[in-house]
């Protein structure tokens, strides 16, 4: 029994033995990863974040309360105008008056409804040179409408209708709060397609279009505009009018990606100039501006002459405007824009950086002198007074006051155009309607000047 209980302490005490090296020699330590998903701390936000849900989005693009608002207040207009047509074989074989024939020619477009009595903005080249006016309505009922007046310079004409009911109007908004990349709708009637509504954004603002000549504070967007909707409305998401579609930038005369508007500011101020004194006031601010200086701002050369009464607030040479009241100004078509929507005696102020130090001028915009300028050959014409024509001993004719090569020897100012194609000319805004209209036709101009020195002569152009 003893040598039994000696071979079973030797077992236990051999087995400790081993176990204990086991442990402290060959085994190595095994780690367990255990992996939970620790709840996310969350806290109450009126945060809102910057990446939209689709819900947001889907909120953002409702456009269907705006067009309801809008499209009953934008009508069809339909332009009439009678034209005459001459043969001249049959005028030089049957006598005068036998080779002509009166013709009916039709243009159409669209106009914004702008008061509950019948007022209405369109654009100038819809109804340009229309006897008859007829104003369709979104539910179809049509009315003669009466001309009030237009402003051809910036492409916008009023008329009136009386219905005797109240009408849908649309409201406008401020213009120089429209802000780039925002969302606008477009609703006109192109290619007679009455009451349709396109959405884009703005583009840009303060654009100038090249070969345009008067208009140069355009709202560009990408909302398709095609033929018809000239003289539509351009409305953001609150349905309140922020311009009147205009033009397209098109090689095929079909919408090809941008269009643009007059923005509501300037066809306001024209409606109630307009409606107030029956032609428009154009305000400026005395001043000639740098053509060559292509940074952000614009740059003052010199003090304009030709101003109300020769005031210039403080403003001087070299001074770079950068801002009118609290709207920046970066580029000439931005100021002319602002200025566009002012009167003559409005004050404004005028931010300048002068040699690098900010200041804010006061300025009272004064009443332009109408100039009359040759787009083409770049002359700036005046009428010539009875004593003019006395001294030189004229009947008839025009002064060159300004030219586009004044700063070269041998230009043309100081002289004083007789006759433009054998045709006698007295009147400088004639003249350049004239002028303007053979250079835009490629006919070729001969033009009788009398020069500084009392020479007669004649220029060709081709």
């Amino acid at each position: 029994m003893k040598q039994f209980f000696s071979f079973l302490g030797m077992a236990i005490l051999g087995g400790v033995l081993t176990l204990g090296g086991y442990k402290i020699f060959i085994e190595k330590e095994i780690v367990h990863q255990q992996i939970s998903k620790m709840p996310m701390a969350t806290i109450n936000s009126n945060f809102n974040p910057t990446v939209l849900t689709s819900s947001a989005i889907e909120n953002t693009t409702d456009f269907t309360i705006a067009a309801e608002s809008t499209v009953h207040a934008v009508v069809h207009v339909k332009n009439t105008a009678l034209r005459t047509q001459k043969n001249p074989w049959a005028e030089l074989f049957y006598g005068n008056g036998n080779g002509s024939r009166k013709y009916e020619q039709v243009g159409t477009g669209s106009g914004v409804i702008i008061s509950q009595d019948g007022y209405i903005v369109t654009n100038n080249h819809v109804i340009e040179g229309a006897t008859e006016l007829e104003i369709t309505l979104n539910d179809q009922k049509k009315y003669s409408a009466e001309l009030i007046g237009t402003d051809p310079s910036n492409d916008i004409a009023l008329l009136k209708i009386n219905t005797g009911i109240d009408l849908p109007y649309i409201p406008f908004a401020n213009s120089d709060n429209v802000q780039i990349g925002e969302w606008v709708l477009a609703v006109g009637n192109p290619y007679n397609l009455t009451s349709t509504v396109t959405a884009g954004i703005v583009s840009a603002k303060g654009r100038d279009l090249e070969g345009n000549r008067n208009i140069e504070s355009f709202i560009q967007t990408d909302a398709a505009v095609n033929p018809g909707n000239s003289g539509g409305a351009l409305v953001n998401t609150k349905g309140e009018l922020i311009g009147i579609n205009t033009a397209i930038s098109s090689r095929t005369g079909s919408f090809i990606g941008y269009s643009f508007a007059v923005p509501s500011n300037i066809a306001k101020k024209i409606i109630d100039d307009i409606l107030e004194f029956g032609t428009v006031q154009q305000a400026i601010l005395g001043i000639n501006v740098d053509a060559n200086y292509d940074e952000e701002g614009v740059k003052i050369s010199s003090a304009l002459e030709l101003t109300e009464k020769g005031q210039n607030f403080g403003l001087k040479k070299g001074d770079i405007i950068v801002k009118i009241n609290n709207v920046k100004i970066s580029k000439f078509s931005d100021l002319k824009g602002q200025l566009t929507a002012k009167r003559p005696g409005d004050f404004v102020d005028v931010t300048i950086n002068r040699d690098g130090e900010i200041y804010v001028k006061k300025v009272k915009l004064s009443k332009s002198i109408e100039r009359h300028i040759s787009s083409v050959f770049q002359w700036e014409l005046k009428d010539i007074t009875k004593k003019e024509k006395q001294k030189r001993a004229i009947n008839r004719g025009v002064q060159i006051t300004r030219t586009g090569k004044d700063g070269i020897e041998n230009n043309l100012k100081g002289f004083i155009i007789t006759k433009i194609n054998n045709q006698e000319v007295s009147n400088a805004k004639e003249t350049v309607r004239l002028l303007d209209n053979l250079a835009s036709n490629r006919y070729r101009i001969i033009i009788e000047m009398i020069t500084l020195t009392s020479q007669t002569e004649k220029y060709i152009y081709r």
